[in-house]
């Protein structure tokens, strides 16, 4: 049987300040994640659309296995080494990882199919940053999810080529934007 700790007045104000400080402390540590992924995938864009339009190399789409490979291995190794998990981290690990689950069978149904996959991983990444914004009551997060919802809705009306630019750009405001912000916030 567990012997039960009592707390005086000034002990229990202490415990609930470092309670709530290690949750912002969290919360702000998010940013490493949107912004590993944001250079990721904005980098992995940009180098597609400029080999695809410049150059006649037939494997103009491998700057995206290849850094996402190394940002997978990156992220694991990165949430391996935390050393506490609140709620709000268990979450949206979960929630992210259902994510990516859901971009690869994007990508591996758009390849079959011969389509380009930017469309719908611009939809899954537009929910799960308006999910995030949410869960962590961060605007900049919710503002980041819109951009990809806006940018999935004119991939339709443009063609193939400029898709993995508009990607690119839709990256950088829906997750290197506000994970700057986030890196820079005081809570």
């Amino acid at each position: 049987m567990e012997k039960e700790i009592k707390l005086t007045p000034q002990q229990s104000l202490k415990l609930i300040t470092e309670v709530i400080n290690q949750t912002k402390e969290n919360i702000k540590s998010h940013s490493f994640i949107f912004l590993l992924w944001g250079w990721t995938l904005a980098t992995a864009s940009i180098l597609q659309f400029l080999i695809q339009t410049k150059t006649g190399f037939k494997y103009y789409f491998l700057p995206f296995p290849i850094l996402v490979a190394i940002a997978l291995l990156v992220t694991i190794n990165y949430n391996r080494n935390k050393t506490s998990e609140t709620h709000l981290n268990f979450f949206l690990k979960k929630l992210w990882m259902a994510l990516a689950f859901g971009f690869i069978a994007i990508v591996f149904v758009s390849v079959y199919q011969k389509i380009q996959p930017f469309t719908y991983t611009l939809i899954l990444a537009g929910i799960g940053t308006t999910v995030s914004g949410m869960a962590m009551k961060f605007k900049p997060l919710l503002f980041g999810g819109l951009c990809f919802l806006i940018a999935s809705i004119c991939c339709v009306f443009i063609t193939d080529e400029f898709k993995v630019l508009l990607h690119g750009f839709a990256i950088i405001a829906g997750y290197l934007i506000p994970g700057y912000i986030l890196k820079n916030s005081k809570s």
